[in-house]
This record gives structure tokens, sequence and C-alpha cells, in this order.
């Protein structure tokens, strides 16, 4: 009797990503609640309705992420279809044979430059699948694949150095205050930041992967996320055991695989803005004095607007067009291409609800008022403390708003009014500040279950958050810590 009570206590496991986020919005609900009497006004009791429709307002909100995430899943389906994608996988790994290790620093790097340069978080989302496919068929577990992605881009995110959603939108608001801010030193202490927790995180990340390669118990995944994972990405990891050789068409079509995710990832950088000789081959658009457009860019002309614009409307458009082109590239039928993007797009389905579930509790925190209120009450009690007081209260004040509101820009347009003046009066950097913002809010996005994005990529990868919580912890608190003394010796040098 004893076994059956544990057996189905291992079977009923941790609570699924839609739990968690239910318990949250249901919390959130009863403190505003609790904290509307004690506000004088600020902070309105959330009634039932706004609960119960709080996930499909959230839905709306997000509906461009959501529908960018689902012809996502339309392309990756059509991808696999070819086989281009688990052929393509098992040739690189085979290459890769002794030193597959490496791939976890280099693609950290790469997404951390994602990260500091341009936000790159939602577009983060289709690399889980296969990086975790990519990490399974190299000998480690998906868990690898998804640290690498989440790690990698959320490093660079809290080291942000022209990053539009984050240093942007803080240097913005800041600027509307009337208060100048140096470039110069925003960018000195994001590369400072971003290359110092890159490096811990890899090396973090790498530790973990070897212990998995040498002993496969030794994963921290539990039985059936393992399964789940084999299910979804097993195919690819299969396909090394034997003897793959990729064909002229799936040559072709993981060459347009690679063309059409640079693209995606160039054209949500602000090119223009960065005055860097790129956009010249992305925009070639001829414009007259106005900056009014004579002859359109060949990216405008398909998406409506050109490369270094784009959002995820052009995404989508651009990744919805790929996704036939490979299709017909791959030699797949006419009823083939419709019925396989079909498929992918309902695959995702999943993905999708838990993004508009997460972003439902950051609507109902905006519509209660609950946001300012909290931002407020943190910024009287900075008032009259010391540098070296200030800068790590101030960090942990980010911290536990980025609870409250995780979109950078959306926290930076509410708070850098606030605590950018109030670091001015006290006679601290403004710019210092801005990266205690960048650094707070970049390490509570690495494991908060109100980002849709770490939701829905852990979903991708088939990995319970409450299992991505225990593997990452130990790596937050030292980041966190890192973060905190190398912000706070800013705010008391500079």
């Amino acid at each position: 009797m004893r076994t059956m009570t544990e057996t189905a206590k291992k079977k009923r496991g941790m609570p699924s990503s839609f739990t968690i986020l239910l318990l949250l919005l249901a919390i959130v609900a009863v403190i505003t609640v609790v904290v509307s009497g004690a506000s004088g006004g600020a902070v309105t009791a959330a009634r039932l309705s706004d609960f119960f429709t709080a996930p499909v307002k959230g839905f709306a909100d997000a509906l461009p992420v959501c529908l960018f995430v689902m012809i996502l899943g339309g392309f990756l389906g059509m991808m696999t279809e070819t086989g281009a994608l688990d052929n393509g996988i098992a040739v690189l790994v085979k290459k890769l044979k002794g030193h597959e290790i490496w791939i976890i620093p280099v693609l950290m790097g790469i997404f951390a430059l994602g990260g500091t340069s341009y936000g790159m978080c939602e577009e983060t989302v289709p690399f889980y699948a296969l990086l975790a496919a990519t990490m399974m068929a190299a000998g480690f577990d998906p868990l690898v694949g998804a640290a690498t992605v989440l790690l990698g881009a959320g490093c660079g995110c809290l080291g942000s150095t022209v990053n539009p959603f984050a240093v942007g939108a803080a240097v913005d608001a800041l600027s509307s205050k009337g208060i100048e801010v140096d470039q110069t030193v925003i960018i000195g202490l994001g590369i400072l930041l971003t290359v110092v927790t890159t490096a811990i995180s890899a090396i973090f990340v790498m530790r973990y992967a070897k212990k998995v390669k040498a002993d496969k118990g030794s994963t921290i995944l539990s039985l059936q996320e393992l399964k789940d994972a084999d299910e979804a990405h097993g195919a690819a990891a299969a396909e090394v055991a034997k003897d793959v050789k990729l064909t002229g068409r799936q040559k072709a079509v993981l060459g347009i695989f690679a063309f059409t995710f640079v693209v995606m990832i160039v054209g949500f950088i602000p090119l223009a803005d960065l005055n860097t000789g790129v956009a010249g081959f992305f925009d070639n658009g001829v414009y007259d004095a106005d900056g009014n457009a004579v002859t359109q860019a060949w990216s405008a002309v398909v998406t409506g607007l050109p490369i270094g614009q784009w959002y995820f409307d052009e995404a989508s458009t651009w990744f919805f067009i790929m996704a036939i082109v490979i299709g017909i590239v791959g030699g797949l039928s006419e009823k083939k291409i419709v019925d396989t993007f079909i498929t992918g797009a309902a695959d995702m389905m999943s993905v999708v609800l838990i993004i508009a579930l997460a972003r439902g509790i950051s609507v109902l925190m905006a519509a209660t008022g609950l946001d300012m209120y909290v931002l407020d009450a943190a910024a009287t009690m900075l008032k009259g403390v010391p540098g070296f007081v200030f800068a790590p209260v101030a960090f942990l004040v980010y911290f536990g708003l980025s609870f409250l509101i995780p979109s950078t820009s959306g926290m930076a347009t509410v708070s850098m009014p606030i605590m950018g003046p109030l670091a001015a009066e006290l006679g601290f950097s403004p710019e210092v500040m801005v990266m205690i913002f960048s650094a707070a809010i970049g390490i509570v996005n690495l494991f908060t279950p109100t980002s849709g994005a770490i939701m829905g990529g852990l979903s991708l990868a088939k990995i319970e958050w409450t299992t991505w919580l225990k593997f990452a912890m130990p790596l937050i608190v030292i980041l966190t810590v890192v973060c905190m003394i190398i912000t706070t010796a800013a705010c008391m040098l500079i």
C-alpha cells in the first residue's frame, strides 16, 4: 500500500505552468484587496470579474507575440517535415565529436550580444526547441539547451548597452525630466555586466553538461520530463547514431533557415540609430530630405517596414512567407505544406496560452494600480540613504518591482521619472541608476513565471518551471551578488 501511495505521488509531480500562473494571478488579486484599504485610493481592489477576465485581456495584450509563436510553430514544423532540421543537427554534432561542450559558450555569447544590443527575449522562443534537440543529440539533456538560450540572452539583457527596450526607454524617460545622461558610462557598465555574468553562467552550464554527459542519471529532470523531451526531440538525437547525409534540397532548406533567422534578428535591431553600415544592405531604400521613402527597401516591400524597424507583426509575416518557401524548396506538395503548417501552429497552442496567462498578471496589476503604489512607496523609503546603502537597496527595490512589471520598457517608463531624479537629488549618478534597473530586472527575467518568453520557451523544451528554478537558483544568487557589487561600486565611484 505504501509503495502504491509513493508511486501516485510521483505521478502527480509538480504543478504545471498553468496552475502556477493561475495561483500567482489569484495571489495578486488578493493583495490588491488587502492593500486597497490602506493605499488611500491608490490601489483598486480587484473584483472577481477582474480575476476571470485577466487571462483574456492578457491574450489581447500579448496578441502580436502569441501570433508570432504560432507562425513559428508552422515554420519549425515545415523544417521538421523536410528532414533538414533533424539531419542538420546530426551532421553538426558529428562534426563536433569530442568538442560538443564548446557549443555552449559560443551560443551563449551570441545570444548575449542579442540581449545587450536589442533586448532579445521573445525572439528566443523558437530556439528552445531547436537547442533542446541539439543538446540531446550531443549527449546532454534538454535543460542544457534551455539554459544556453535563457541565460545567454538574459545576461545580455541585464547588461544592456544600447538595448532600446531597456536603456533606450530609461534614457528617454530621464530626458523627459531634464536629466542628461552620459551614454559612455552606460555602455561601459553594460559591457562589464554582460561579460562577467555571461562567463559565470557559461561555466555553470558547462559543468552541469559535463556531469550529465558522463552520467545520464545525474540529470535533474524528472522521468516524465525526460519522456516528454524524448517524444518531442528524440528524433533528432536518434539521427546521430545513423550514417546521415544531407541531400541537396536539405542543404538549400538549411541555408534558407539560417538566412530567415539572421534577417529576423537584424530586423529587430535599430540599425539606423546605431549608425552602422550594415543598415545599407538590409535597408536599400531611397529617402528624401524629410525621411519619406522614394523607393522602398526590399524588406519593406515584403513586410511593410524596412529592416531595423520591425516588431512582431513584421517578423510573423517574414516567417509565414519563409515557411512556404521552405516547403516548396523541400519538395513538399501543396496539401502537405498546408497540413504541416497548421499542425505546427497547433502544437504551439499550449505555449501561446501560457504567454497569455502570464501577461494577464501584468494586466491585472496595472489595472488596479498596484505596480505604481509599490514603486512610490519604495522611492520614499530610499530618500536620504548613503551610496553604499542606496545602490543595493535600489537594486532590491527593482528586483521586487520586476515581478510586478516584467516588461523592461514598461518598467523604465513608469519608474525612471521617479528613481532617476531621486538619484540625482541625492548626488548619485543617473547612469548607474539606469544600470541598477537594467541588472535587477534582468536577473528577475531569468526565472520569473510572469515572463511569457520563459514559460513558453521552457514548455517547448519540455521542462517544468519548478525544475528550472531548482537548477538555476544557485546561479541566480551568484549573479545577483555580483551585479550588486558592480553597481554599488559604480554608484560610489562615479
